[in-house]
């Protein structure tokens, strides 16, 4: 006899299913019933959340097979469909400014909260954290040099330089450019080094079956369109009745709700004290977004019609995301993490996301 989904799944991982179901059908019912906007928001809002966890969860599954490379590469890029949906609706919406924000705000909250959580957690259960050096020096000179382009448009516009005319023109050759850069990364990325070897030994074998992983996988993908597009529905209107600027719905709010499964994979693994895994995840999701999800999203609302998305950012969200990435750098370049680095990281995501409150 064939083994059924919840046979085969452990308790944790049902709840997870269950909640995920239930939270899809209320987000449906509250977007075709007419609920209050807030209401609709925030019942939309979770189930990406928990959607993003479902993705990130079956990837796990899939990826443990692979290290932690191809698992944080794999966990990244398909952990990002629920915000690029998202983004989609909301440029399909003209929503511009929130899918810029929330962009920036995404890189943030994985450079500073998430990774602030995972250093700040694993710290204090199991004192100072092995990092793998080599490729932490990697992916952070990568999300350096990857920010730094994303910038140059912005510099192009502030200075009145020539291409200010062609903002246009050159966020397009930009995006190309970086997304060249990340098929020119992954060799690097699924590269397993010796030391992983020891560090995926101490993970459990993967307990579900291939089927169930990439069934789930499509289930929960499938699913993250629709809610999204109701997320996008309750947004605006969830702004104006609760006083929140685009720019702080986007740093924070979405950023968060797009991100829930670096959120909680990372911070899991650091906790149970597979560093080097944590760090390759929590860390490819900014440079993914940096490499793919912009630069995407810039080719697709140019060729697709959509409102139309440039690298021009407003000084405060280049300035933030530099300051980030330099001191999330610092903090890594060494190869080890304690949990006052983290809480440190923590903080300065507080002030930067309470300094956009007003917009």
């Amino acid at each position: 006899m064939a083994p059924t989904v919840t046979s085969t799944l452990n308790r944790s991982d049902r709840v997870i299913v269950g909640l995920a179901v239930t939270l899809i059908v209320l987000a449906g019912v509250a977007h075709f019933g007419s609920w209050t906007s807030v209401v609709a928001f925030v019942i939309a809002g979770a189930a990406v959340a928990v959607l993003a966890s479902l993705v990130g969860r079956s990837v796990e599954q899939l990826g443990d097979r692979f290290g932690p490379g191809a698992t944080g590469v794999l966990q990244s890029a398909l952990g990002n469909l629920p915000e690029l949906f998202i983004a989609l609706f909301a440029l399909q919406a003209g929503l511009v400014d929130v899918v810029r924000a929330a962009l920036v705000g995404s890189i943030l909250a994985n450079l500073l909260l998430v990774l602030g959580l995972s250093f700040l957690v694993g710290g204090l259960r199991h004192g100072v954290q092995q990092l793998g050096s080599d490729r932490a020096r990697t992916i952070t000179v990568l999300m350096l040099l990857s920010v730094t382009a994303m910038a140059i448009p912005s510099l192009a516009h502030w200075t009145h330089a020539p291409a200010a005319d062609h903002e246009r023109a050159l966020s397009v050759v930009v995006s190309v450019l970086l997304l060249l850069l990340f098929a020119l990364s992954l060799p690097f990325s699924l590269r397993r080094d010796a030391n992983d070897a020891g560090d995926a030994g101490e993970h459990e074998p993967p307990r579900w079956p291939i089927w169930l992983a990439v069934g789930l996988l499509a289930v929960a993908g499938v699913a993250a369109a629709f809610v999204s597009e109701w997320f996008v529905d309750a947004l605006e209107p969830a702004m104006q009745a609760l006083g929140i600027s685009e720019a702080f719905a986007g740093l924070v709010v979405v950023a968060i709700a797009g991100n829930a499964v670096e959120n909680v994979v990372g911070i899991q693994l650091a906790y149970q004290g597979h560093s080097q895994y944590a760090l390759s995840v929590v860390l490819n999701s900014p440079l993914q977004i940096a490499l793919v999800l912009a630069p995407v999203l810039v080719l697709v609302s140019q060729i697709f019609g959509l409102a139309s998305l440039t690298l021009v950012l407003s000084p405060m969200l280049v300035i933030s995301l530099v300051v980030a990435v330099i001191l999330a750098a610092f903090i890594s370049f060494d190869g080890e993490s304690t949990w006052l680095e983290g809480a440190t990281l923590i903080v300065l995501y507080a002030i930067i996301a309470a300094s956009f409150w007003w917009g």
